[in-house]
């Protein structure tokens, strides 16, 4: 497929990971002898192992040259809403304005595919990320290699 200014599209993957999107947090910090060693909060290095897992269960051959990555994150609603909201938030008439944003729920998704469904994240070259709300929450990918015309 050719999408003009000379890069096509070579070969596309998609899949629906069945998780409930976590945010990146802020990472913690501990001392040791050999200075400050930081690491993800419990819940992000759980959700980044869990999307790893079931990332290595689709036996991919990783993306190796530049890519384009299309994301959509579907969050839960929050309770107590009336049913004629939950249909326009079904219906993404109303979308998530809220926290958390839209940035930490792709890095911490991106950081748990990294060398798994692609090589290194400095092959995203493209990306397209959106958020919305969802009885089932869920996170759909789209990954398309591009290829660069001389």
């Amino acid at each position: 497929m050719n999408r003009g200014k000379g890069v096509m599209i070579i070969k596309s993957f998609e899949h629906t990971f069945e998780a409930y999107p976590i945010e990146q947090a802020r990472p913690r910090a501990v001392r040791t002898n050999k200075g400050v060693r930081l690491y993800d909060p419990k819940k992000v290095s759980r959700f980044k192992e869990a999307i790893a897992y079931e990332a290595r269960l689709l036996r991919v051959e990783p993306f190796d040259s530049p890519i384009k990555v299309t994301i959509e994150f579907y969050r839960p609603n929050q309770k107590g809403i009336s049913q004629k909201k939950l249909d326009q938030r079904e219906n993404k008439i109303i979308l998530p304005i809220v926290k958390p944003d839209l940035d930490n729920y792709i890095k911490s998704f991106l950081d748990g595919l990294n060398g798994i469904l692609w090589v290194d994240d400095n092959l995203i070259c493209e990306l397209h990320a959106a958020k919305y709300y969802s009885k089932y929450p869920r996170i759909k990918i789209r990954i398309e290699e591009l290829e660069h015309e001389s």
